[in-house]
């Protein structure tokens, strides 16, 4: 009997206030519109870490975006080991159109300035893809880049459609950031 006094009740006060904490968060996590999707960046070609992808919100230039690589990209990617079928890449959103997009030799161009070099091979020597040229991009393209020169991005592929954008994607924790 003594030991059943001793026991706790849980606090009603407590409880509710637990609960509305959770409801807060879980408002100030939900998006405006669709449902936000989490991504874990691995890669080397942007900060690594944790990022939230809000499908439902508009991407802009500047912005870091989760990219679902179209299926002949995918396949690719994922046959030379990547990154597997389905997932997603996080690359800057460095142009769309009327931007005109330039590669001659291992130099690419955005709009006539130097934005990128390209290396021939990967880091363990199989060659990476190749296209030359100038392209205006027209509406439904946009072009994805990074600052690190080895990043699998449109200075090896080209414009990609603009629907494999999956939206803006907002870092939420980085590696090192405490």
């Amino acid at each position: 009997m003594i030991a059943a006094r001793l026991v706790r009740r849980p606090n009603a006060h407590a409880a509710c206030i637990f609960a509305l904490g959770l409801g807060a968060l879980g408002l100030l996590a939900a998006p405006s519109s669709g449902p936000p999707r989490w991504v874990w960046n691995a890669t080397q070609s942007a900060p690594v870490g944790l990022y939230r992808v809000q499908p439902s919100r508009p991407a802009k230039v500047g912005d870091w975006v989760a990219v679902a690589p179209p299926a002949t990209l995918a396949g690719w990617l994922d046959q030379r080991g990547y990154l597997p079928t389905g997932a997603v890449l996080v690359k800057q959103l460095a142009a769309v159109e009327p931007s005109v997009a330039c590669r001659s030799g291992a130099v690419v161009s955005l709009d006539g300035a130097l934005v990128a070099r390209a290396q021939d091979a990967d880091q363990v020597g199989q060659p990476l893809p190749v296209w030359r040229g100038c392209r205006r991009l027209v509406a439904g393209e946009i072009f994805v880049l990074t600052a690190v020169e080895g990043s699998l991005d449109s200075r090896y592929f080209g414009p990609l459609p603009a629907n494999s954008v999956v939206g803006p994607a907002r870092p939420v924790w980085l590696k090192g950031q405490r």
